[in-house]
């Protein structure tokens, strides 16, 4: 795996799936609307340009906030570090699910998300 290659981060909050109404399909949809919201915010950006010119070869990492405090802090960070997110607000709840990053060189974003286990 090239060390610049670009790559997607998706992080959903996994306390979700504790909560009635909220099945493992509808945590995915709400990675699904972060990782499109990312996308056509920031589709302009040359990674994002050239990571959906390979759509057949696109690389995503699905990561688990603990909670809702723990993607809000993770956004807050990435937002200190200008790195360009999309933090997703379910409407009409009005809270956060999730958040994905346009694309960037993995090497570059991986320090960001270090401490975060992969969403199961």
């Amino acid at each position: 795996m090239a060390s610049n290659q670009l790559v997607q981060y998706v992080v959903v909050r996994g306390d979700l799936l504790k909560l009635p109404l909220w099945t493992t399909g509808a945590v995915i949809a709400q990675a699904c609307h972060a990782s499109t919201a990312a996308l056509w915010s920031h589709r302009n950006d040359p990674n994002t340009i050239a990571y959906t010119n390979e759509l057949d070869n696109m690389h995503k990492v699905v990561l688990e906030a603990p909670s809702e405090d723990g993607l809000k802090e993770l956004s807050r960070n990435l937002s200190a570090n200008q790195i360009d997110h999309k933090l997703w607000i379910e409407q009409p709840n009005g809270y956060p699910t999730s958040l994905a990053t346009k694309p960037y060189p993995k090497e570059t974003i991986r320090p960001f998300f270090k401490k975060l286990k992969l969403f199961q």
